[in-house]
């Protein structure tokens, strides 16, 4: 799978915490991954399915976060096309078990990765009909329009349905494949531009109830979207910030 998010990755200062949390919650296993010249690193699964990563946090930073990777055919291709089209490359990996990985940031100065994998497995960490693992990609971004823009000519991602959303502008979706997988808007004033992950759950009540037993916080939700799903944003012990989207039971 190309041309779409195949993996996500937490960048926690308590990797301990961050796996008990996620555990609790989403209902991850989580198991160590050993990859020559790479930091501490261990995978989330759901089900015997791969569906994210679990490393320390840089010590250049200070707040834990998600990362999205896209998967691309040739990881030197897309990156000279990224940076053409002015985003920025923050670091270049070459890891034999797994594959070339760049970190860039968006022309709008949005954090995500990009990675050449060296398996012929496919990815499994993005299925909608799954819980527990990816389910839609909703970006904050400065200007939506350049966004759409920049990852439709380096992705070959499509318009959907543009949402009107008022003074907030339109909540455009986007398609790979022909298949929505996320929505760009406008980041609120005072909001960083950022990707958010949503995880499929099973019940979203429930789910809101687990976040908040374990110390996660609710920021926005229970609220209801269009085709009947359910969403809650929420932010864990560590401040990384994800959501949940499925039914109410």
């Amino acid at each position: 799978m190309t041309d779409n998010f195949v993996w996500y990755e937490l960048c926690a200062s308590d990797l301990d915490a961050a796996q008990t949390f996620y555990n609790k919650v989403i209902g991850w296993d989580a198991m160590p991954f050993s990859a020559t010249g790479g930091p501490e690193y261990r995978v989330f699964s759901m089900a015997g399915k791969g569906v994210g990563g679990l490393m320390p946090l840089p010590e250049s930073m200070s707040q834990s976060f998600w990362l999205g990777y896209i998967g691309v055919e040739d990881c030197d291709a897309a990156v000279a096309r990224a940076t053409a089209a002015g985003a920025k490359i923050h670091r270049l990996l070459d890891l034999p078990e797994v594959g070339k990985i760049a970190i860039v940031s968006d022309p709008q100065g949005v954090g995500y990765a990009m990675i050449q994998g060296y398996s012929d497995r496919p990815s499994e960490a993005f299925n909608q009909a799954l819980p527990g693992h990816g389910n839609w990609h909703e970006l904050y971004s400065p200007d939506p329009v350049a966004s759409f823009d920049y990852y439709a000519k380096q992705y070959g991602w499509t318009k959907g349905r543009a949402m009107p959303m008022g003074e907030m502008g339109d909540y455009q979706l986007f398609q790979a494949d022909g298949v929505d997988i996320g929505g760009m808007m406008k980041a609120p004033d005072g909001v960083p531009p950022h990707w958010l992950f949503y995880f499929g759950a099973p019940d979203i009540d429930e789910t809101l109830e687990k976040i908040t037993a374990n110390d996660g916080t609710i920021r926005h939700g229970p609220a209801e979207v269009p085709g009947g799903a359910w969403i809650v944003q929420a932010a864990d012990p560590q401040g990384a910030a994800f959501a949940v989207v499925g039914p109410r039971k």
